[in-house]
């Protein structure tokens, strides 16, 4: 009976786990990666589902396998000061500066621009995003109702309608992939793994790590090795999904070029697939689909990043600060979806890499024993790479040094010049003698 109910437990706890990944981006990028792979996008996708599904997973297991109590903590290995520099600066980023106004801008873009006159459409998003953070505000003022809110109702609904469209989509094929374009032709893998940034699910899941193992410990679970092996299957119910959802849009993708032409955007791509389908009611789903996976993932940042700030700002009720951040997001997402985007792709660059060196590093510790020298230059080496990647191309970028790094740097061409950098830093640090303090006479 006890087996029943705990399976019971880690089948709500998988579903909203991936109801919270499954953002509007993960709907839009993959779309668009097939586009561009053409009958290369096995290969891209393959590529988008190590970063896009393997990676989340690893950093949920991270968590658990540390057993810190928050990411805090576990960036505490590092330095109180990378601690709290990166950790308010993911938070910051997957929550009210970008992904949080992005669950609202995108949701809008979709599921109601098409349907409302052109000279409205300002109007139109600042009364969706008043109406979409205040629905996201009740259901994330109580995070332990969120588990069942999700898990239960929300999830399913999700992925009937994804269901809907992928089964069509498999059944009948809109057209043959075509040649793949731009890097893709000769580096769709590396292409594809650099998109699954896009999805910036690897950071978010640092964030929805603690509300996952919160909610395992609210079901009565209290053992670490327990709650671990939650999380996995949790984390692997989810990660399977994803990964299934992920190649069949990817396969849309590919296979929509020789009747729609190389589109502009994702959206687009998802939009014209449904009316293919679908006619008119194509696109009154395609919107639910994409409400309720903006929807999700907002709540749960919302929750987790409260959870965060509060901790920190103790003074600051959770309440209040649900209400702080979800007017700050209401507010940004009416600024565009094109500026968040441009925003973003700079930070992710930078963040990125420093977030996988963790989850390997924190799958190592043991094996170095914790020596903080491995983890500061390890992530110090691959900060100033990916800082360097991250800038080229904004006002801050540094020409000579990216260009330097781009000929003499191995695989800095294909956004991985930061990998042996960190390898280098994890040897120096393994080679540091530790320095004992001296006891007091």
């Amino acid at each position: 009976m006890q087996r029943n109910h705990s399976f019971s437990i880690t089948l709500t706890i998988g579903l909203m786990l991936f109801a919270l990944f499954f953002g509007a981006g993960n709907l839009v990028f993959p779309a668009m990666m097939g586009q561009a792979a053409g009958d290369h996008y096995w290969q891209a996708n393959l590529g988008f589902l190590i970063t896009g599904v393997g990676l989340p997973l690893l950093g949920i297991l991270a968590l658990g396998f540390s057993g810190s109590k928050s990411l805090f903590a576990l960036t505490s290995r590092v330095h109180p000061w990378f601690a709290i520099c990166y950790t308010t600066l993911l938070y910051l980023t997957i929550g009210p500066l970008f992904a949080m106004p992005r669950t609202g801008s995108v949701s809008y873009e979709i599921s109601i621009k098409p349907f409302i006159a052109p000279e409205y459409s300002s109007l139109g998003l600042a009364i969706f995003t008043l109406l979409f953070f205040g629905i996201t505000l009740l259901l994330s003022i109580n995070p332990a109702k969120m588990v069942d809110i999700v898990g239960k109702i929300l999830t399913p609904v999700l992925l009937a309608c994804i269901g809907v469209l992928a089964v069509a989509a498999l059944a009948a094929p809109i057209g043959d992939p075509q040649q793949p374009t731009s890097n893709y032709i000769s580096q769709a893998f590396f292409n594809g793994f650099q998109e699954g940034y896009l999805t910036m699910d690897a950071l978010a899941a640092f964030v929805f790590g603690i509300v996952v193992i919160d909610a395992i410990r609210e079901k009565g679970i209290g053992e670490r090795k327990s709650i671990l092996f939650v999380c996995f299957q949790a984390g692997l119910i989810s990660a399977m999904m994803l990964a299934v959802i992920y190649t069949s849009l990817t396969y849309i993708g590919a296979s929509s070029v020789s009747v729609f032409g190389l589109l502009d955007n994702g959206g687009e791509v998802l939009n014209l697939t449904s009316n293919h389908y679908f006619g008119k009611f194509g696109g009154l789903m395609l919107g639910i689909i994409v409400l309720l996976a903006c929807l999700t993932t907002s709540i749960g940042l919302t929750a987790s990043c409260s959870s965060y700030f509060h901790t920190i700002l103790p003074r600051l009720s959770y309440k209040s600060i649900c209400i702080v951040l979800s007017a700050v997001s209401a507010l940004i997402a009416n600024l565009g979806l094109m500026h968040l985007v441009q925003f973003s792709v700079p930070v992710l660059t930078i963040l990125y890499p420093l977030a996988i060196v963790l989850i390997i590093l924190t799958f190592l510790h043991g094996l170095f024993k914790g020596k903080r020298a491995v983890y500061g230059f390890s992530l110090l080496f691959t900060f100033l790479v990916s800082l360097v990647d991250g800038l080229q191309g904004t006002p801050l970028g540094i020409g000579l040094l990216n260009t330097w790094l781009y000929r003499y740097l191995p695989l800095y061409n294909i956004g991985l010049g930061w990998l042996i950098p960190a390898l280098a830093g994890l040897l120096i640090g393994l080679f540091i003698p530790i320095r004992r303090k001296k006891k007091a006479a």
